[in-house]
């Protein structure tokens, strides 16, 4: 597909759609995404399944076809979106003919962004007045005022304060303010060149894990595992700076899919092997990768390839444009926002034994949260993101207006 130069004043989200009216100059416009809108839905639903997971997914007596060891890494994951989302942000900046307005660009983020994440907040205050019950004063206040502001990952301690899943926000404010200079880094153009530098990220990325691994600072006397405690283990678990490599790697994939135009039989194969490699690591290898090099980035070289494969019409991609998942994957952010103190908050207050539905949970609760998800993003997200893109147009226009206006 040919991209097409428009005038089209839109600000693409990081799964490919436009988020409003915020950017007035000329762009390239590039052919949407939906596998990859498809490939979030089935993250998302594995992380929500990682988070509460139903007991027959073990499947003890059918060890070779049972999705446990699939969802049992399913913290991976999080650091795939990572990486998806650098790679989305490359995809539909790079290459603009006009410089990114830096402003702009934010207050597009935060159009799409905030209002669902103040919408969590109020959802989860039953979850903040929990807090009072086990914090200290100095805790409490301090996640109280970090948590508005996103910037509660950057406290190991208060990371989870509130709303467990959403300290991956204030990596992502990070690297959404940090993204107008990076793009104006001069990145490399040849393919291999564009590789070595993916390599080189992914490896560096690793190095503070691999320390973690050889030094024991936690001094657990133990390898490390998902439900260990540790001032050094929930830094490199819940802090920005670990992931930063991680949304390199994706910026650079971005830029490397652009020079290498891959046909639809290599984004197969190289698909493919994506698959297969996380397949075969969550099946035959989980119990061997140390648990904070897997939540590091381990897998990252096999998340790129299949975020390869996904990226451009090919059988492969038609898989996961199934109309379902991508009109799902459209919603998943507000999915993960809300998907674990709702469920939290469904079986606390015992909603579903008052509605005599105990019988069909876990699975009833999952379809909640999916269809509030989806409400969400009809109902709050898209129309609050249009409604902050339409005061900032207006804003700017109204600048330049006066700007233009004599003084006499």
């Amino acid at each position: 597909m040919q991209a097409v130069i428009a005038e089209a004043p839109t600000a693409p989200t990081s799964t490919g759609e436009q988020a409003g009216e915020l950017q007035p100059q000329k762009y390239v416009r590039k052919p949407a995404l939906p596998a990859i809108t498809g490939l979030r839905t089935l993250l998302a639903i594995t992380i929500i399944l990682f988070h509460f997971t139903p007991s027959g997914l073990t499947w003890t007596q059918h060890p070779s076809i049972t999705l446990y060891p699939l969802i049992n890494i399913g913290y991976v994951f999080v650091s795939f979106f990572f990486l998806i989302s650098g790679f989305i942000l490359a995809y539909n900046y790079a290459g603009r003919p006009e410089p990114m307005n830096a402003v702009d660009f934010w207050v597009a983020r935060f159009s799409r962004l905030y209002p669902v994440y103040a919408l969590t907040m109020v959802i989860s205050i039953p979850m903040l007045m929990a807090e009072w019950a086990i914090r200290s004063r100095t805790e409490f206040w301090m996640g109280a005022i970090a948590t508005p502001l996103l910037v509660q990952g950057f406290f190991p301690h208060l990371a989870t304060f509130w709303m467990t899943v959403t300290w991956t926000l204030s990596c992502e404010v990070m690297l959404y303010i940090a993204f107008p200079w990076l793009l104006k880094l001069p990145w490399p153009r040849s393919t291999g060149k564009l590789l070595a530098l993916g390599i080189f990220f992914w490896v560096v990325g690793l190095i503070p894990h691999s320390i973690y691994v050889l030094r024991d600072p936690d001094h657990f006397g133990h390898a490390a595992g998902r439900y260990n405690d540790g001032l050094w283990i929930n830094t490199l678990k819940y802090t920005p700076l670990p992931y930063v490599c991680t949304f390199l790697a994706g910026l650079t994939l971005g830029q490397f899919h652009a020079a290498a135009r891959l046909t639809a039989r290599a984004r197969v194969v190289v698909g493919t092997v994506g698959f297969v490699g996380v397949w075969f690591a969550a099946y035959h290898l989980a119990d061997t990768m140390p648990y904070i090099m897997v939540h590091g980035g381990l897998l990252t070289p096999l998340f790129a390839a299949i975020i390869l494969g996904l990226s451009g019409p090919s059988a492969l991609a038609s898989l996961f444009s199934w109309e379902p998942l991508v009109a799902v994957g459209a919603s998943t952010y507000a999915l993960y926002l809300l998907h674990f103190n709702v469920y939290l908050l469904l079986h606390n207050y015992h909603v579903l034994d008052k509605l005599h539905l105990t019988r069909f949970d876990p699975w009833i609760s999952y379809v909640f949260v999916i269809l509030l998800a989806v409400a969400v993003r009809k109902w709050v997200e898209h129309p609050a993101q249009q409604a902050i893109g339409r005061w900032w147009k207006q804003r700017q226009a109204a600048k330049v207006g006066s700007a233009a206006i004599p003084v006499g």
